[in-house]
């Protein structure tokens, strides 16, 4: 009887194989803008909104996210959340993620680049966003882009 149990269970979840094994193509992932939460001498919190397409024609399971970010190779901010969400089939969704950072060290080159808050700065993403639900896919983030310090500079 737990055999028969064991084989419907098995059988009832063939069209999940891919939920189950993360068998997806890999998403993109992009770093769209980074906003000031609060901005102090000693520490500064930040919302970072990281944008996931999901090429794939099934809701794509994402369980955490490892990311280092730098703005013009200055370190902005490295970390780890591991929130669970998903993205709709063939849709984007937007993640975001409040950091905590100490920039003592940049304040003057940091500074130089935000005297022009319309001048776009270039980013670089480094990281690991993992997906499925029992037998997880790595996919690892390498990107580059650009984000304007508008959204950087405090009301």
């Amino acid at each position: 009887m737990v055999q028969l149990v064991g084989l419907a269970v098995l059988l009832g979840l063939g069209g999940c194989a891919t939920w189950l094994t993360g068998n997806y193509d890999d998403p993109e992932v992009h770093l769209k803008r980074v906003e000031v939460v609060k901005a102090r001498l000693l520490e500064q919190r930040f919302r970072l909104r990281f944008e996931i397409r999901n090429p794939n024609d099934q809701a794509l399971p994402v369980r955490g996210l490892t990311y280092k970010v730098t703005l013009e190779g200055i370190p902005l901010a490295e970390g780890e959340d591991d929130s669970w969400f998903s993205v709709p089939a063939n849709e984007r969704a937007v993640h975001v993620v409040e950091v905590r950072t100490n920039l003592w060290e940049h304040l003057k080159p940091l500074a130089r680049l935000l005297r022009h808050p319309d001048r776009p700065l270039h980013y670089q993403l480094e990281g690991e966003l993992r997906t499925g639900v029992l037998f997880g896919h790595n996919l690892t983030l390498r990107r580059t882009g650009e984000v304007t310090p508008a959204g950087l500079l405090p009301e």
